[in-house]
């Protein structure tokens, strides 16, 4: 009990000698304008937030579109690459499929065995390079078309319809689905008509 009291004076004792000045701290309100202008910070903060998430959004957006984008594009060239592997090697043969045509042509009238041999030759070698996508380009008495065919001459004929393929001065060829050279071709027009003059 005497513990209990003497801690009571001590307490009074404390109390008495503390500075009079010292106020406590109270919390202030915050005014009306105050709390509107808080606000307003917040919902600019919270808005340019919004903002800057959205504007990262659109860049991850743009980037991953770009990504794919350019995946498709790696990926056809890769096919094209393997579809398209023995252009070169077929560009460099033919010359020489048409030296050999161009020796027949020259031998035709000679009934020998080297010119049935040059045949069965240049035969067997177009037979293998259709087998890798070779094909010639038909022209004879086709429509012209600018895509496969190449206007060396106009050949006035009535009997057949204007812009006829009417010769084929060199042979065409496409590599798949792809012209590797025009055909050479002299092309059909209607004659003029000439006036007779009274």
């Amino acid at each position: 009990m005497d513990n209990e009291k003497e801690l009571k004076e001590n307490h009074e004792e404390v109390l008495s000698e503390a500075p009079q000045n010292i106020v406590h701290e109270e919390k202030q309100e915050i005014t009306k304008e105050e709390r509107e202008e808080l606000t307003f910070n917040e919902e600019a903060f919270i808005n340019s937030l919004k903002r800057e998430i959205q504007d990262l959004k659109d860049r991850y957006m743009r980037l991953y579109a770009e990504f794919e984008n350019y995946k498709k594009m790696v990926a056809r060239e890769k096919e094209d690459i393997i579809k398209y592997s023995n252009e070169a090697l077929i560009n460099s043969l033919i010359p020489s499929l048409d030296n050999l045509e161009m020796a027949i042509r020259h031998a035709e009238d000679a009934n020998s065995g080297l010119v049935e041999g040059v045949k069965l030759t240049l035969k067997e070698i177009l037979k293998a390079l259709e087998k890798v996508g070779l094909s010639q380009i038909e022209s004879y008495m086709k429509p012209f078309d600018p895509q496969y065919h190449e206007a060396m001459s106009m050949v006035e004929r009535d009997d057949v319809d204007e812009m006829t393929v009417v010769e084929e001065l060199r042979k065409g060829y496409m590599y798949k689905d792809k012209v590797l050279r025009p055909s050479l071709v002299a092309v059909s027009k209607k004659p003029e008509k000439k006036e007779l003059i009274e």
